[in-house]
């Protein structure tokens, strides 16, 4: 569903007023992007449905503060974010090993239909594997810069931040992930994006 700025106002402004239809059209419009972040985020479907569910109850409880100035869907996630933090952070947190990670193999790109829908699900596992061995604020902007295709300004208006930290994480991120892929399977990371001992050591301090 697309959704414009007029759109967006008038949901709010309804919703303030004590529209609940209004809301339920909020809701229906970002339950996709929250849930996705939620388990992109969390690992878990479950976990992910409730985190979204809470984000909402979140987002109604808070409507009154939200600031015109910015994209609504950027508030909102930013609170499913938040959430979604927090939870990491209350339960115990358990590092993924990349010894534990699905083995990567490569995808053939034209399989018959049931094996290249096996495919996708074994890539979609693996993926979701390495997003958790990053930290959760590296794995964060990745999320909302790859799969929710938030700008750089975006993103850090989500993660109340700057930009020039947004791309220190991003960049960091991308080390540690090819990293991890080079571990697992260095004959499918391309040579020039191998990280070097060299290179880990020149960007230990980016936060």
């Amino acid at each position: 569903m697309t959704v414009n700025e007029q759109q967006e106002r008038a949901w709010v402004e309804a919703a303030l007023r004590g529209n609940t239809d209004a809301f339920a059209q909020l809701v229906a419009a970002y339950a996709d992007p929250v849930y996705n972040l939620c388990y992109r985020m969390l690992g878990d479907p479950a976990e992910a449905e409730d985190a979204a569910q809470e984000t909402f109850i979140r987002v109604y409880s808070r409507l009154d503060t939200y600031d015109s100035s910015r994209k609504l869907v950027s508030w909102v996630l930013s609170i499913a974010s938040h959430h979604c933090i927090d939870r990491i952070r209350r339960r115990r947190l358990q590092t993924v090993s990349v010894d534990d990670l699905p083995p990567w193999e490569p995808l053939v790109g034209d399989q018959p239909g049931p094996e290249r829908r096996y495919l996708d699900r074994e890539r979609e596992a693996r993926v979701q594997a390495l997003l958790h061995f990053l930290p959760p604020h590296y794995r964060l902007p990745v999320v909302l810069h790859y799969w929710h295709d938030l700008s750089y300004q975006e993103i850090a208006e989500t993660m109340d931040t700057t930009v020039s930290a947004v791309k220190s994480r991003l960049h960091r991120a991308r080390l540690m992930l090819v990293e991890a892929m080079n571990q697992q399977a260095p004959d499918l990371v391309p040579r020039n994006h191998a990280v070097s001992q060299s290179t880990r050591g020149e960007h230990v301090g980016v936060s």
